[in-house]
């Protein structure tokens, strides 16, 4: 694996159910468990979802025609089964918007498969949670 290809983040708890991510440029996140205004980490893995997509749809269709409106929702049931705890299917809903107007028509036509390509391909994020990929746990 090279260095550029490595993503990385650590997690220190700061309270009862508090934590904070930093990335490795030094970004910051606070999440905790359901009860207080933080995302939790599965609001988390579902806003990283949207996000992933969100930037992709917005490089893809933004250089045509800027956006009116940008939206870009994900959402998916809690399960507990035999599987044990995880979400059922995802419902990733993308809203976008452009100005009448021969940019915005280029952009909107080329909406759908924006969405497909971030989808089948390169959203990082939700192709991880399509694939089969392992996690792997480690005590330090």
């Amino acid at each position: 694996m090279t260095a550029d290809a490595l993503r990385s983040v650590s997690l220190t708890r700061t309270g009862p159910a508090t934590f904070e991510a930093v990335n490795e440029r030094g970004g910051r996140l606070t999440m905790s468990s359901a009860g207080t205004e933080d995302f939790t980490p599965v609001e988390l893995l579902l806003a990283a979802v949207a996000g992933c997509s969100g930037v992709d749809v917005d490089a893809l269709t933004s250089r045509l025609a800027e956006p009116t409106t940008f939206r870009v929702s994900a959402e998916a049931e809690k399960l507990r089964d035999a599987d044990g705890n995880h979400l059922g299917p995802l419902t990733v809903t993308v809203e976008v918007t452009f100005p009448d107007g021969e940019a915005g028509d280029a952009a909107r036509h080329r909406l759908p498969d924006a969405v497909a390509r971030s989808r089948d391909r390169l959203c990082t994020v939700s192709r991880t949670v399509q694939l089969p990929t392992p996690v792997d746990y480690r005590l330090a």
